[in-house]
Formats: C-alpha cells, structure tokens, sequence
C-alpha cells in the first residue's frame, strides 16, 4: 500500500526551495550593484559639458 500523502512537508520543501531562488537571486543582484560600484570608482568623474561658442562672438 502507498503512503499517505504528506502536504505539510511537500509544503514545507516547496518554501525552502523558493526561499534559496530568492536568496541567490538577491546575491546576483548584490554582486551586479558591487561590480557597478567599483566601475564607477575606477571611472573618472564626469564633468558637464562645456557650453557651446556662439559663431560670431
């Protein structure tokens, strides 16, 4: 004869298994965020563009 069907812990591994995708998909954007900080350390500062010379002036 089968087992009788355990929800709770069907339950309990389907949470575990949504909790880990969102764990390591909270590491991949927190590892995308520190890649674009050091790049932008590394990056001069940008300056604003100078105005344009008006011909004739």
């Amino acid at each position: 004869m089968a087992f009788k069907p355990n929800y709770n812990q069907q339950r309990a591994e389907r949470n575990r298994a949504a909790q880990a995708k969102k764990e390591a998909k909270q590491r991949e954007r927190e590892a995308a965020s520190a890649r674009r900080r050091a790049g932008q350390q590394d990056a001069p500062a940008e300056t604003p563009p100078e105005p344009d010379q008006q011909p004739g002036s």
